[in-house]
């Protein structure tokens, strides 16, 4: 009978092997294949200044309010910058779709109104469809609202105008760093004189170094690519600046130096006045907390 037994198992073994088989590859041939969508880029939709790859999701708020101290040079007089003059910027930025988040703003510089949209044409991404790059457009346009300051001439509602439009081009190399590329062109209706370009072309370039689950090393520079001083009403500088974000629940907290003191992409691109060698820095902060106000299912990606 032992001796039946174990002819029977090694009769019976490769037919239940090649079973075996067969039923692992249908249940390889049922599974569908996936694409794998890479997500925080970045931790906030500004890397400094600049906006991000990132948006809200749909049917999400992110109140945000901007600071920007004076300037470092000032002295202890005035508190290294702290006691003013200040610039501070508020916005409420809402998720529509997955590839589309809007937003409106006011700030204290020249106490401009804007609005901005930002939509994804790419998103960086492996398995069925591999995407190494995330590609977004942004397109912006800023209200001057001071008043005039020469009265006696015709004041065209158009002077006030100005707008902008970038390309944003990132990739996260890994969990410990993201890249971003973001070529940008400003356009002003109204310049100071006849000297200053009323468009501008400017690169600007911006990553980010994960130091720990929450707290991250972010730098972000722009390059005019346009602006020669020599031949402007008065001179304009590449804006640099490095901060760190850090992440507490919903809220996102941005502690920065920047050499600029807009926070919009018509001030900080076009009219950066201070320079980093001459102590001309601001210090600076962004808090972004994010409210759900509708609920959308989440389609797997």
């Amino acid at each position: 009978m032992k001796q039946l037994s174990v002819f029977i198992l090694i009769v019976l073994f490769p037919s239940l092997l090649l079973a075996q088989d067969d039923l692992m590859n249908l249940l390889n041939q049922n599974t569908a294949p996936e694409t794998n969508y890479t997500t925080a880029t970045f931790k906030s939709t500004r890397i400094i200044n600049g906006h991000s790859i990132e948006r809200m999701l749909p049917g999400q708020l992110d109140f945000r309010i901007s600071h920007r101290f004076g300037m470092l040079n000032s002295g202890a007089y005035n508190l290294y910058g702290l006691d003013g003059p200040a610039n501070m910027h508020f916005s409420l930025e809402y998720g529509i779709f997955n590839w589309l988040m809007i937003g409106v703003g006011r700030g204290s510089y020249e106490k401009t109104f804007d609005g901005f949209t930002k939509f994804s044409i790419l998103r960086q991404s492996t398995g069925v469809r591999e995407m190494p790059v995330s590609v977004s457009v942004f397109t912006s346009a800023a209200l001057n609202s001071l008043k005039w300051t020469d009265t006696s001439r015709t004041n065209y509602f158009s002077s006030r105008l100005s707008y902008t439009a970038q390309i944003l081009v990132a990739r996260k190399f890994s969990q410990g760093f993201s890249f971003q590329l973001t070529p940008s062109f400003v356009h002003r209706n109204l310049v100071g004189t006849e000297l200053d370009p009323n468009d501008l072309y400017a690169i600007g370039a911006g990553g980010r170094i994960k130091l720990s689950k929450r707290i991250s090393l972010n730098a972000e520079y722009y390059w005019l690519l346009n602006a020669n001083n020599q031949y402007m009403s008065q001179p304009i500088y590449n804006p640099l600046s490095i901060g760190v974000d850090i992440e507490t629940g919903g809220h996102v907290f941005q502690i920065m130096l920047t050499n600029s003191l807009a926070m919009i992409e018509k001030g900080f691109i076009g009219e950066t006045t201070g320079q980093w060698r001459h102590r001309d820095i601001h210090l600076g902060f962004n808090i972004s907390r994010v409210f759900t106000l509708k609920k959308y299912p989440q389609k797997k990606q």
